[in-house]
């Protein structure tokens, strides 16, 4: 499955791209409000990283990499959500997941169910290593798995419905 819609990859020097990655960040902010009306719906379906990768897809990864950083920083003083514990390793699992979003789009010019599961199962393995850097464990990366296994099949529908919708 298989759809062509227009990519941008936006740069530092356009100001559209600061545009984007405001727009992301205050989608961020406003997303996740709704998923922790489910209990533990924060973890289980991750609503930052759908943001991140529909946009990495369609803006490219600089927008979708200020998002990534900011979106946490930004939700943690507003709500207090993520807590400050896990905050660097949020901002490095959604910058990796912004780069590798946006370079597979740069790369495919399309939109495929394939490369969006490559892309998750690929930033959650880089993930899972740079977890075991900063934590020495691995318990959350493994819950990403068990837990948050909803989170990542609603980041690969969830993106390819995004995307297909958002042709322009």
């Amino acid at each position: 499955m298989e759809t062509s819609i227009r990519l941008y990859s936006l740069s530092y020097s356009e100001i559209r791209m600061y545009m984007m990655a405001t727009l992301f960040v205050v989608c961020n902010i406003a997303l996740p409000q709704l998923f922790h009306l489910i209990p533990q719906g924060g973890i289980i379906f991750a609503p930052l990283s759908l943001v991140i990768m529909a946009g990495a897809y369609k803006f490219g990864w600089r927008a979708a990499l200020l998002a990534a950083v900011a979106s946490p920083i930004v939700n943690h003083a507003i709500y207090g959500l993520p807590a400050a514990s896990v905050m660097t390793l949020m901002i490095v699992k959604l910058s990796l997941l912004a780069l590798v979003a946006g370079l597979a789009a740069q790369h495919f010019k399309s939109v495929s169910l394939y490369v969006l599961i490559a892309v998750v199962l690929g930033t959650e393995a880089c993930g899972f290593l740079a977890e075991l850097a900063i934590t020495g464990g691995v318990a959350a990366t493994v819950a990403d798995f068990t837990i948050g296994w909803p989170g990542l099949l609603l980041q690969v529908l969830g993106t390819y419905a995004i995307l297909k919708l958002w042709k322009s």
